[in-house]
């Protein structure tokens, strides 16, 4: 079997030492190297979640880059006493914070007089990319719905459709034996999301 690139078994390195939750460990004892490992694994999809989420006025893609980075750096340092044994825990932790920070954002922007002055680099004020692609109200009732579902399925739809984890990463985030049982597995919280939304 070809491992993929960059896989940690590729290097000689236990895989047990890349487990999300062995890295939370050594993050909690001060180990900036699990730290940047932490950083580099969830970084990159949530800044791509996030930006579909943070309201027209305050998106700017330097800004969500810079936004996610500062959340998570703070909840990283914030991890002491936080437990992450339950499947998609971080994750959620995570999420959670990035959601608070944005609503934070949100209040700041709705308080802050228009401007005047244009600049040629102008965001957009228009709905986010996910509020465009299903509306608000669509949007609303999903994330009501996806409130709803057990942790399990919710955290398995999050990975795989809002993050876009692979498969492969979905099984080690919900600790599963392969990508088949992940794929399985985000399937029967998919079909438990649009049963719940047909009612």
């Amino acid at each position: 079997m070809k491992l993929p690139d960059g896989d940690p078994r590729d290097s000689g390195v236990d895989v047990a030492e890349t487990t999300t939750l062995y890295l939370v460990d050594r993050v909690k004892r001060g180990d900036p190297e699990a730290l940047a490992v932490l950083m580099g694994r969830f970084l990159p999809r949530l800044q791509r979640w996030a930006s579909g989420r943070l309201p027209g006025g305050v998106r700017d893609l330097a800004d969500t880059s810079d936004l996610v980075q500062d959340v998570l750096l703070q909840s990283f340092r914030k991890i002491e006493g936080q437990d992450f044994g339950r499947d998609g825990a971080l994750q959620a932790y995570l999420r959670q914070a990035i959601l608070n920070r944005i609503r934070d954002e949100f209040r700041k922007a709705r308080r802050r007089p228009d401007v005047a002055e244009l600049e040629s680099a102008q965001p957009d004020e228009g709905p986010s990319p996910l509020e465009a692609a299903i509306g608000r109200q669509a949007l609303d009732r999903y994330e009501a719905v996806l409130a709803g579902l057990r942790p399990g399925d919710r955290e398995a739809i999050i990975a795989r459709i809002e993050l876009g984890f692979t498969y492969d990463e979905v099984a080690q985030l919900l600790g599963k034996s392969n990508a088949n049982a992940a794929r399985m597995a985000v399937e029967r919280a998919l079909a438990r999301l649009v049963e719940q939304l047909r009612t």
